[in-house]
């Protein structure tokens, strides 16, 4: 019986060929795809290379990175279901035509995700799906993830890091393509916006705490404002950032914000490190990139791994 040549085999013989095409186009796989999801970008990228005449391998250029971009937004919403404006969502898939992807992942568009705006727009935040609270979780519900689980009572189990790592490596990748298509890491992205729907195509949660300031003891020296509130995220009981602002709405964008910072490495690790809570040394998990830290980090809001914590009540 005769062996099927699929174009993934057309593929992998024409780069034979070329190999110094080859090998350049290796060097743009993302650190945390896996195979089928880099050979389906890959076959992308070189299927659309004849319309951009300027891309030249080991050449930067702006059509390069557009390319790259859209490729990027084209996987994403292949392998994550995720959508984009409508001209966006025409342009991949003009591009995409052809491309045949084995077992591609079936995504179901829920109600809420058909009511999502395209990012930028004045009212996008998913804020509006939900009262603010002091403890709030954002994303699909029915995920494994509490917002108090109660597995542990002490801390984290050192096995929790190993365990956890798979997924924030999937979250990973699904915020470099969402950041690629918004254009890049800014100051004027609704970056609560861009990691809850990060989160959601993972198919977890993201729980927000939120604190008055003046019942933070240890900020800073500098900070002497009192007015406002804190916010703390976590994920899958993970700590991921906090953030300061006049309302809650405003300290829950700058915790997201500082929670995009970590990914902006070349990979986020999850470790247990110690942290003060309600006035005591804890060890908790966090979310870290490879940058070294200077200073210790903020108190933490919340606890997830004893539902009774010993100390003074403040935070």
């Amino acid at each position: 019986m005769a062996k099927v040549t699929t174009e993934e085999d057309l593929v992998s013989e024409y780069l034979t060929q070329n190999r110094e095409l080859a090998q350049w186009v290796d060097t743009l796989r993302g650190y945390c795809e896996n195979n089928k999801q880099w050979f389906a970008r890959r076959e992308f990228i070189l299927k659309n290379m004849d319309a951009y005449p300027t891309v030249k391998p080991g050449v930067s250029s702006n059509s390069l990175d557009r390319l790259l971009s859209l490729s990027m937004v084209w996987a994403n919403h292949v392998f994550l279901g995720c959508s984009y404006p409508e001209a966006v969502m025409d342009k991949i898939k003009e591009m995409g035509e052809g491309i045949v992807v084995q077992d591609r992942p079936v995504h179901k568009t829920t109600r809420k995700e058909k009511c999502r705006t395209p990012l930028g727009a004045p009212d996008d935040s998913c804020a509006k799906r939900a009262r603010y609270a002091p403890n709030e979780t954002y994303g699909r519900p029915g995920g494994k993830t509490s917002t108090r689980p109660m597995s542990q009572k002490y801390g984290p189990a050192q096995q929790a890091p190993a365990e956890h790592q798979p997924f924030f490596n999937r979250l990973y990748k699904a915020v470099a393509w969402k950041l690629v298509s918004a254009g890049g890491f800014g100051p004027n992205l609704d970056h609560f916006e861009i990691l809850c729907s990060c989160v959601e195509s993972c198919k977890q949660t993201l729980t927000c705490v939120f604190v008055p300031l003046k019942d933070i003891v240890g900020l800073p020296a500098a900070r002497t404002q009192k007015e406002g509130h804190v916010c703390e995220i976590r994920c899958q009981t993970v700590y991921m950032g906090t953030g300061y602002g006049r309302d809650e709405a405003a300290a829950r964008a700058m915790a997201s914000k500082e929670a995009l910072k970590v990914f902006q490495g070349r990979k986020v690790t999850v470790k247990i490190a110690r942290r003060r809570y309600k006035g005591r040394e804890v060890e908790d998990l966090l979310l870290l990139d490879e940058q070294p830290r200077s200073q210790g980090f903020p108190p933490a809001l919340s606890y997830p791994f004893q539902d009774e914590c010993a100390g003074d009540g403040s935070f």
